[in-house]
């Protein structure tokens, strides 16, 4: 029986190492580390906006799954509020580069008169996968 656990244990810790990581170098594939350290022109302090990236999705996961609480009060409240909305709207801008990857894949494959099927399979299966999602959690 403890046996069992151990190997859960295990088995839980990696799975989420491997999706954390898997996030994060999406997060820096993305180019959103690398933009900001461009655009404010402190490239040399890349490693330090990575390490911060890192700290926040652990301290965020962290936040997550434990009802830990304390009073930030309302300029606490007012500076997650802008720092969430900050971080989401990079989310936005990084995938709306990424969007221009689209019509040059098609073009060079050769497959522009089935991209509306593309396009439509890829918001299914979006729409299939967050339907299942949230009736499995009900």
């Amino acid at each position: 029986m403890w046996i069992q656990k151990i190997l859960l244990l295990f088995l839980g810790i990696s799975s989420g190492f491997a999706a954390a990581g898997g996030l994060f170098a999406f997060i820096v594939e993305l180019g959103v580390v690398a933009d900001f350290a461009d655009r404010t022109h402190t490239g040399k302090n890349i490693k330090l906006y990575e390490d911060c990236v890192a700290i926040g999705g652990i301290i965020g996961t962290i936040f997550s799954l434990f009802p830990i609480r304390f009073h930030i009060g309302v300029l606490g409240l007012i500076m997650l509020g802008l720092s969430s909305g900050i971080f989401v709207g990079c989310w936005a801008m990084a995938l709306a580069e990424i969007l221009n990857v689209y019509p040059i894949f098609s073009r060079r494959l050769k497959f522009v008169r089935y991209v509306g099927v593309v396009i439509v399979s890829i918001a299914l299966g979006k729409g299939i996968g967050a339907f299942l999602i949230l009736s499995l959690k009900w």
